[in-house]
């Protein structure tokens, strides 16, 4: 019999995974990962007023607990905490400082879930390892979920084909209605729970308030791009992201403008007022480059996990870049996002965006 560990989060994906991995005749265990520990002491942090919140992982591990016990199967627990620190978090900070709008649970798939956890898996005698995600495998090529609404392909996009060795996604051919009603008639415990939303290590919580518990809140000036007037004060380039019309800190006539650039060397929000026209480019460069596959002549491309796919044309590629056009104009492609390519249903891998353009012209504001 083939043993596959299952990472088991306290939702109700990953317990619906296990208990299909089960139904198939696999010996199946889970094993619960720890990522995040709002219990960080505060002199390690140097930040005396660290704002200590409750972190949800403890309801998670005891109601993935819980559904083992329903499922009959061993949870095991591993603390990945100073790994998904060094790994990731850091990495959240510093593409903050830049002005950059960074996307740290692509890192996590890639250096905790199919590295760490896999290799831990291993330790316990794995076969396969599995998890909750809406995707497909097959010959260690990734592919869309069938729920086209919940894949998670752009997620995944950054981890290395070989990863994707000996990995199952129980989910890839389902619906979240039809996860939903298996959980219910399995009358698991998780069946109802509401989907984590946000940042793994943010949750539910303020954004900003969060950030200041690291990064020291820094105000400048606000500028219409279109007039080059001050109309306004942020507070801190981190808290905004491009696109952005709510919570922007303006008011009354100013209330209609949207955020579509930052200047870090000079500690500039730029907003322009009205239509979107600022936020559209026709073309951008990529670092941080992931191929599993060879890139077709046709493809397609995504900018952000719910942003729409669209044709693209790679102009240039080298072992550290990539440049792109895309014929249709594409709105708020924002540094630091992933662009994701695809060839139909199959996942090709991404780049990360550097700078963007518009008309042959690098857009200063961005």
């Amino acid at each position: 019999m083939k043993k596959v560990i299952v990472g088991i989060s306290g939702g109700v994906d990953s317990a619906v995974a296990a208990l299909l991995l089960k139904e198939q005749g696999y010996e199946v265990e889970g094993l619960f990962m720890r990522n995040w520990d709002s219990m960080l002491n505060n002199d390690t942090l140097g930040n005396p007023n660290f704002n200590q919140e409750i972190c949800p992982q403890e309801t998670d591990y005891n109601d993935a607990l819980k559904t083992c016990e329903i499922l009959g199967i061993k949870l095991h627990r591993v603390d990945f905490i100073k790994e998904y620190w060094d790994n990731v978090f850091t990495y959240f900070l510093e593409e903050l400082k830049k002005g950059r709008t960074p996307n740290p649970d692509m890192l996590c798939n890639k250096y905790i879930k199919f590295d760490l956890f896999k290799k831990e898996a291993l330790k316990l005698g794995a076969d396969y390892i599995a998890t909750g995600h809406y995707a497909r495998v097959k010959n260690n090529t990734l592919y869309k979920a069938l729920d086209q609404n919940k894949d998670q392909t752009y997620f995944l996009a950054d981890i290395k084909k070989e990863q994707l060795e000996n990995v199952i996604f129980p989910l890839g051919d389902l619906t979240k209605p039809q996860v939903r009603d298996i959980a219910l008639k399995a009358n698991l415990n998780v069946a109802t729970k509401k989907d984590s939303t946000g940042i793994c290590f943010i949750g539910e919580r303020h954004f900003q308030e969060f950030v200041k518990n690291y990064l020291k809140p820094n105000p400048g000036d606000i500028i219409d791009v279109s007039t080059d007037k001050v109309i306004g004060k942020h507070t801190g380039l981190m808290n905004y992201t491009i696109g952005q019309r709510r919570n922007v800190g303006l008011s009354g006539d100013e209330l209609r403008h949207y955020v579509c650039g930052k200047d870090v060397s000079k500690n500039i929000l730029y907003v322009a007022y009205g239509d979107s026209s600022y936020l559209y480019s026709d073309a951008c460069t990529l670092d941080n480059i992931n191929l599993m596959e060879d890139l077709p002549l046709k493809l397609t491309a995504k900018f952000r996990y719910r942003g729409e796919e669209i044709p693209i044309i790679v102009e240039e590629i080298t072992e550290d870049s990539i440049k792109i056009k895309y014929p249709t104009l594409a709105k708020s492609v924002t540094p630091g996002q992933a662009c994701v390519f695809y060839d139909h249903d199959k996942c090709l891998g991404c780049g990360f965006i550097k700078d963007v353009y518009k008309n042959g012209e690098k857009l200063w504001y961005l």
